[in-house]
């Protein structure tokens, strides 16, 4: 099924920052974290849009988004008819306008994170930053199995595409006009789409910095570790694959 986009404003101007934050089934914390997250934003003194990119959701997070638009012009709401993290932030990074992109998490929306990356951003010290959950100077409050799985997972990722980082996966910020071919080459969906963009982008020369942020957790997750296991064995396949043997 193809995406949809519901654009339920018009954000006047030119636009520095882009937020995106793929969402699913969020209507619990979704309200109370844009707000804050808006207001925080106004602070950097820079025009910004957050870009909520619901995917497959089945409770109220498409109706408060939409309703939230009309009083935070900065909002911008697009749907993917299907439970696909990945996709979702596909669809919002490649609809975004900012000379910056950042994607972020609606549990999190970290804006001392953005505030940093900008910084080595805006100094042309990289293309791209990534905050580790596992660099020294990060604290990672999460439960003790997802932080296990995380460090399963970058094992897995160094020893199958050589990649040398502590993270691939969450908050993220990059120049969007270099990014945006490597956005586009990415082959993998759902859980590893933003695994295999920080890997793409280090292959294709860009320079990738990590910093360390911290995390806490705010909700459990909407789908279940355990549920999410075998697609991710599947999904890790495909990425190795497309890495090694298809560019």
């Amino acid at each position: 099924m193809a995406a949809r986009r519901k654009r339920t404003h018009k954000t006047k101007g030119e636009v520095d920052l882009s937020l995106v934050i793929p969402v699913y089934n969020e209507e619990a914390i979704l309200e109370h974290q844009l707000r804050r997250f808006v207001t925080e934003l106004r602070e950097l003194r820079r025009p910004f849009q957050v870009i909520i990119a619901a995917n497959g959701c089945r409770d109220q997070t498409v109706p408060i988004a939409r309703e939230l638009t009309r009083e935070l012009p900065e909002l911008l709401v697009l749907e993917h008819p299907e439970p696909n993290y990945g996709a979702a932030l596909k669809l919002g990074i490649l609809a975004a306008r900012g000379r910056v992109v950042g994607c972020d998490e609606i549990d999190l929306c970290d804006v001392d994170f953005h505030k940093r990356a900008l910084r080595r951003l805006d100094h042309d010290e990289c293309e791209m930053v990534v905050g580790s959950k596992a660099m020294p100077g990060s604290r990672d409050r999460r439960p003790l199995t997802r932080r296990v799985a995380t460090k399963v997972i970058n094992r897995l990722l160094w020893v199958a595409t050589g990649y040398r980082g502590t993270d691939t996966h969450g908050l993220k910020a990059f120049l969007r006009t270099p990014l945006e071919p490597v956005v586009r080459a990415c082959v993998v969906d759902k859980d590893l789409f933003a695994s295999e963009l920080v890997i793409r982008a280090g292959r294709a020369g860009l320079r990738v910095h990590e910093i360390p942020i911290e995390v806490e957790e705010q909700r459990s997750p909407p789908i279940a570790l355990v549920r999410r296991v075998p697609r991710v064995a599947r999904d890790l396949a495909r990425l190795v694959s497309a890495i090694r043997f298809g560019g």
